[in-house]
């Protein structure tokens, strides 16, 4: 077995979960009364469209599975084998029309496939080895294609499953979104360089400019797919914003950067005075210090699952810009309210070992993605960072250990250290 399959066998990547309950779902197929009752409705409705997937599973395009997968505690099982046809799909399927997505500050597509799937699509901004200015602001950096890819792995590696799968894909400048795009907006934007290459640069607030153009070489063009969230209409989202925000001023701090008992308020405040919504959110700090995100001003849930579920990590393409410096305020959740899940705990303790090293795990779970045929995803010296900062994370639970001594949020009570592949 391989280093990764040898850690997703390890007993802290295969603790038992409560039976799902039928509530514990976000979705759910329609009992056949309820579908006949629909097809009725489709059928007087003359611009109704075909859909070619019935209630039976093997029907169901990859992204259906998806939906139908996700429950109150994770995004996806990452046992279930539909994540390596979710991801193939992407990878493969032909792209049928690209528009550009609505808000966000930078350029990215909503690109659809056969049998109404559907992807975001963020372009290549710069080479694998350039690292972010150093006098640049974090709310002005570059969304990275390679981050939003690198996420989903190490989100996946550390056992917290809550990005939604993302896969890597050159694709044909040309005919894959000019040739196909009705968004007359975009299509404005298309040109060809002095060197030969066909550009384009959309409309958005940063980068959005003939001087700051997404091009091809001369047609081919690296870019990350994400899979798509459920409707709206059909699974709405809570936005959330973050206790531990930044101001987004180049002249200001935010109060949690001037109080160290900034947390003391959060503790007490719905929803982090109950449940594991802190815990929660200090995942999220580990996942982002570990990459190197700055950007993580609000964050989702599902409204169907009011404060009991897990925190969606979207959004990450601003990560893994500087692998030389580390950004220690990344980490105020865990330093300032010195607490952490006891899961979360002992995996990153197993990642620290030689045996699971997180940068030789992380080197061979990116090599699966297929852009990896071109160019590592990652460079060696951010695949050395990630085992520094962990490193760092480490320190500052024993820091808060030496100073506390309610630290650990035991979520395995009915688990021993031995179980657990732990020293006692």
């Amino acid at each position: 077995l391989s280093m990764l399959e040898e850690l997703f066998r390890h007993p802290l990547y295969n603790l038992p979960r409560p039976k799902l309950q039928e509530d514990d779902w976000l979705l759910r197929l329609k009992t056949d009364a309820e579908a006949e009752e629909t097809e009725q409705e489709e059928k007087s409705n003359r611009d109704s469209v075909t859909i070619t997937w019935t209630r039976d599973e093997e029907t169901h395009p990859p992204w259906l599975r998806f939906h139908l997968g996700i429950s109150r505690w994770e995004l996806y099982d990452r046992k279930d084998l539909n994540l390596a046809q979710l991801t193939h799909y992407l990878a493969t399927q032909r792209i049928l029309g690209a528009v550009q997505k609505k808000g966000g500050t930078q350029l990215k597509l909503l690109v659809s496939f056969p049998n109404y799937g559907q992807a975001l699509l963020k372009p290549m901004r710069q080479s694998r080895d350039a690292e972010t200015d150093e006098n640049l602001f974090y709310f002005s950096d570059f969304e990275r294609h390679n981050a939003e890819i690198a996420a989903f792995h190490l989100d996946r590696v550390l056992g917290f499953n809550r990005i939604p799968p993302v896969v890597g894909r050159l694709i044909n400048v040309t005919t894959q979104i000019r040739e196909v795009t009705t968004d007359e907006r975009l299509s404005r934007t298309f040109f060809t360089s002095p060197a030969g290459n066909v550009c384009f640069y959309g409309k958005c607030e940063y980068y959005c400019s003939v001087e700051h153009p997404v091009c091809g070489r001369p047609h081919a063009l690296e870019v990350s797919l994400a899979t798509m969230l459920p409707d709206l209409s059909l699974a709405p989202r809570r936005s959330w914003r973050s206790p531990w925000r930044r101001s987004y001023s180049r002249t200001k701090l935010a109060h949690w950067e001037k109080d160290a008992a900034y947390c003391d308020t959060v503790k007490e405040t719905p929803p982090y005075n109950r449940g594991t919504r802190l815990v929660d959110l200090i995942d999220m700090a580990v996942l982002d210090f570990l990459m190197s995100n700055m950007d993580r001003h609000h964050y989702e849930t599902f409204e169907e699952f009011g404060n009991e579920t897990f925190l969606l990590h979207l959004d990450n393409g601003r990560a893994f810009g500087r692998h030389s410096q580390d950004e220690p305020s990344i980490l105020a959740p865990l330093v300032q309210c010195c607490r952490i899940r006891r899961s979360t705990l002992l995996r990153l303790r197993l990642l620290s070992r030689p045996d699971f090293r997180l940068s030789d795990v992380m080197r061979e779970s990116l090599a699966q993605d297929p852009l990896t045929a071109v160019a590592p995803l990652l460079s060696e010296p951010h695949l050395s960072a990630l085992d520094r900062r962990l490193a760092t994370v480490l320190a500052a639970v024993q820091s808060c250990q030496d100073r506390n001594e309610d630290v650990v949020y035991n979520d395995l009570d009915e688990h021993d250290d031995q179980q657990l592949g732990e020293n006692p």
